[in-house]
């Protein structure tokens, strides 16, 4: 069976950005973006999802970590989009409830072909550091492009570390569980015969 894999690039006034993506070869994750935070909870999604990840990306992070954290929600989510391409086989459902210390968060998603994100994290702001908005903008960035319909809610935390590692784990190990191949390889998931 082929190998669904797929090698996407985001280049602007702003970021430049490549990523490619195998859903089934898994290997160590190659992650470098320039931000530490965002290469952590990166590399956590990929090793939970049990994928083959990589990504280089630099931005203009001396304003901010926003367009960056967008960009790569973006391109990550194109990836994604093309390494699944038409479906056959998937399970395209995905869900896992997550504990990290006083942490619980809960991630469920859909490979409908039709974006939605639903995100509640109870997330502190910080002056300094990396600025735990953006988690919601990148997850809003990545379903967007993957076309996911993704529920993300943080049941209960006090630690925003925790919370927001608790939140990637559960997303790699739901996407792992939607692109893993069913009984029936041969079709499509839905009585419409198309996602």
């Amino acid at each position: 069976m082929k190998q669904r894999k797929a090698k996407t690039a985001r280049k602007t006034k702003e970021t430049d950005i490549i990523v490619e993506i195998n859903l089934d070869n898994p290997s160590v994750p190659s992650v470098s973006t320039t931000i530490g935070f965002l290469d952590h909870m990166l590399e956590l999604f990929a090793v939970h999802s049990g994928m083959g990840f990589k990504i280089k990306a630099s931005g203009d992070t001396h304003i901010d970590d926003h367009h960056l954290v967008e960009d790569a929600g973006i391109t990550i989510g194109q990836a994604l989009k093309e390494a699944i391409g038409d479906k056959k086989g998937i399970v395209r459902y995905g869900h896992f409830l997550l504990p990290m210390d006083e942490t619980l968060s809960y991630v469920a998603l859909d490979l409908s072909g039709r974006s939605y994100l639903s995100y509640e994290a109870d997330i502190k702001f910080q002056k300094n550091g990396f600025n735990y908005d953006l988690i919601r903008e990148f997850f809003y960035a990545l379903a967007s492009n993957a076309e996911i319909t993704l529920h993300i809610k943080m049941i209960k935390g006090r630690n925003n570390h925790h919370i927001a590692e608790s939140i990637f784990k559960a997303f790699g190990r739901a996407l792992g569980q939607a692109v893993s191949y069913s009984r029936s390889k041969k079709t499509i998931p839905s009585t419409k015969g198309v996602l």
